[in-house]
């Protein structure tokens, strides 16, 4: 009866039976959050009448039967449709196709079967697609070809076929996991398939070639052709040997030249390769005018590049200092694999010599207008534009940079060092997450720690890394918990009121929940949104506005827990922000 309704949110509760027909009803929904319950029963075809539906999460039930036909021709759903752990059975609909305008596609874990329909290359906006953990068969369709813009692809722990299609090259992926399939031939080794770190085929025993990295035998093929045409092959070789020796003397001579050309770590095919002469004329000699900010690896400056539009920043690397080089590594590492919207593009990155015959290592950004957030949390001259909204839009904003790298990379992201002034803001004071030189990459053994003897900042750091304990996860969560109740007060938890017995979560901790007005930022009791009405003449929507600083704080507080396995979950983080912001929304 609800027909004015638009948010439906009841996660992680205890309810059963069946989703009831009438939920079609609510023509106005445009978000339904029903995961982790209890639920069982078919998914009613009745939601295909929501048609300002936007997201839904229907995972982490006991749904069974088919996949409706009518939901999936939602032209509105265009942020996310997640239907996985569950039981759904059978084939997956055509009618997938019509999901023109969606983002993220999640069915992983249930039963679903037959082949991927070659309709899901009408899904032209995905960026994320999982089938992982179904019993689907047959090829990669070619279809999938079109899906321009996919990011991450999971098709693992299915009984896929066939050789892994070359067309995969050409996307712009960024991770891919066909493990525990039955794929036989050949491995790429273009595109996402050059950096082992980004795919995994594991579990396929008729796979050959590919990187040297993956200790595939050598293709049958291959070696056919080489007891055919020895000779051939020799010729190949030599020419190549010859090849090889001409570029690293080529490589030898440029070193000695004043000019060298700075080369990078990143995907040539997506990077400008640039001189030190260059950067140092985009930045008009390192100037002080163009120093942006200094850090104890590295200093950051202002840039224009002849060869791209947008002004640029560009960070330069104190090598004298200790951990400065692996620093460097760490988050050239980082930025091979990943891709995020609310995380720092990189540009290009440049290792050369400059002109005294020093070492000379530099990354290069795009520039964020707004600064860092630390800049706008503590500079009198722009605290009073952030507004309510514009500091829970950030939160989540970074929210979800954290929750992309512990959850949807191929490897496990620490982050490491988590706090405001590695916080950027575009021009539409869109937050991006930067400095990824504590990173940690956990599960694998490929890339250095390059957290040894560092361990994040002092504030913001958990208390367990300064006993020693690996970076972790949870130890994330709990700098962006300091984070978000330094958003939230103003105050730093370097700020001189703190001492060892008296830190920034106690001081939140102890205000809840009755006395949260005494410890927010002032200027948050002042305004409303961006007319800067004041609250006093609003009463009913003050009293709101109040709860909703309380329930962030609460966040905050139990984000920021000393015992690790204790602090909340940055996925619910992100689903609790956001239905605070609703609320604020619609006041």
């Amino acid at each position: 009866m609800l027909q004015k309704l638009q948010l439906v949110s009841l996660f992680q509760n205890q309810f059963s039976g069946q989703i009831p027909d009438t939920i079609g009803n609510l023509s106005l929904l445009n978000k339904l959050y029903l995961d982790s319950n209890r639920l069982e029963g078919h998914i009613p075809s009745t939601l295909g009448n929501c048609r300002n539906l936007l997201k839904l999460y229907l995972y982490d039930n006991k749904l069974s039967g088919t996949i409706p036909k009518q939901l999936l021709q939602l032209s509105s759903l265009s942020i996310e449709l997640v239907l996985s752990h569950n039981n759904l059975s059978g084939s997956l609909p055509t009618e997938v196709g019509d999901l023109t305008m969606l983002s993220t596609l999640d069915l992983s874990y249930n039963n679903l079967s037959g082949n991927i329909p070659s309709s899901l290359g009408g899904c032209a906006s995905l960026s994320t697609l999982s089938l992982k953990g179904n019993l689907f068969q047959g090829i990669i369709p070619t279809s999938v070809s079109s899906l321009r813009g996919l990011e991450v692809l999971d098709l693992s722990q299915n009984n896929l076929s066939g050789p892994i299609p070359l067309f995969l090259e050409q996307l712009a992926l960024q991770l891919v996991n066909l493990s525990y399939n039955q794929f036989e031939g050949k491995v790429p080794v273009l595109g996402v398939f050059s950096n082992a770190s980004s795919f995994s085929i594991s579990g396929n025993k008729k796979l050959c070639g590919g990187l040297v990295e993956l200790g595939l035998p050598k293709c049958k093929e291959a070696e056919k052709h080489k007891r055919r045409f020895p000779l051939f092959l020799i010729l190949i070789l030599t020419f190549s040997s010859l090849f090889v020796i001409s570029c690293l003397m080529y490589v030898w001579f440029k070193k000695r030249s004043r000019d060298q050309l700075c080369h990078s770590s990143m995907n040539e095919t997506r990077i400008l390769r640039l001189s030190y002469s260059e950067l140092l004329k985009a930045t008009d000699g390192f100037s002080k005018p163009n120093l942006i900010g200094t850090g104890g690896f590295s200093s950051v400056y202002k840039g224009t590049l002849d060869q791209y539009d947008k002004p640029v920043a560009i960070k330069v690397l104190h090598l004298q200092n200790r951990g400065a080089h692996r620093s460097f590594i760490a988050e050239c590492e980082a930025w091979q694999n990943i891709r995020h919207r609310n995380i720092l593009k990189i540009i290009t990155s440049c290792s050369g010599i400059d002109f005294k015959g020093n070492d000379f290592k530099a990354l290069v950004y795009e520039f964020m207008c707004n600064g860092s957030l630390h800049d706008w949390l503590h500079s009198s001259a722009s605290i009073s534009k952030l507004n309510i909204l514009t500091r829970i839009n950030i939160l989540v904003d970074v929210a979800n940079a954290l929750d992309y790298l512990h959850n949807y990379s191929l490897t496990t992201i620490v982050h490491g060092d988590l706090k405001p002034s590695n916080v950027l803001l575009d021009d539409d004071m869109v937050a991006h997450v930067g400095d990824f030189g504590l990173t940690r990459f956990l599960g694998t053994e490929s890339y250095p720690n390059s957290s040894v003897g560092i361990r994040g900042t002092i504030g913001y750091a958990p208390p367990e890394y300064g006993l020693g304990n690996e970076m972790t996860n949870s130890g994330d969560v709990y700098s962006y918990g300091i984070l978000l109740l330094e958003v939230m007060t103003g105050k730093s938890p370097i700020d001189d009121m703190f001492n060892e017995d008296f830190n920034l979560h106690k001081f939140a901790y102890m205000a809840l929940p009755d006395h949260v007005n005494d410890i927010i930022d002032e200027e948050l009791l002042k305004f409303h949104q961006e007319d800067a009405i004041p609250m006093k003449s609003m009463p009913a929507n003050a009293m709101k506005i109040e709860e909703c600083l309380a329930s962030t704080v609460k966040i905050g507080v139990s984000c920021s827990v000393d015992s690790p396995c204790q602090r909340m979950d940055i996925k619910n983080v992100i689903i609790e922000l956001q239905h605070i912001l609703c609320t604020l929304q619609h006041i």
